[in-house]
């Protein structure tokens, strides 16, 4: 499988249509690609009038997606921001990654 190809098209796919805030961090299904080797990555960008965050959630059905591989991935998806892996529970098969970018000048003062 052609992993930048994979990347450039769901990236594409996140950015043509983000999911608006608040959505309790949910991932967009349709942004999902599975590769020959069966890991499944999903990309997901949340929006709102002043925060942007790019979701990279990554699945195997026999082991825990290593680091070499989550990482080859994030370095094509996520744009503009340092991802990090969000708490996962132990023993899972399921790796997630959240960048948050904010644009303070865009957000409401502090009463």
């Amino acid at each position: 499988m052609d992993i930048e190809a994979a990347a450039a098209s769901l990236r594409a796919a996140a950015e043509a249509k983000p999911m608006r805030l608040p959505v309790n961090r949910r991932v967009d299904e349709s942004h999902h690609v599975v590769t020959d080797d069966g890991l499944s990555v999903w990309y997901t960008i949340q929006v709102s009038p002043h925060s942007r965050i790019q979701v990279v959630i990554f699945e195997r059905s026999d082991r825990m997606p290593s680091d070499e591989e989550c990482q080859r991935w994030l370095k094509l998806l996520v744009v503009g921001a340092e991802a990090v892996e969000a708490s996962g529970l132990p023993g899972s098969m399921t790796r997630r990654f959240e960048a948050f970018e904010r644009s303070p000048e865009r957000e409401a003062p502090l009463a």
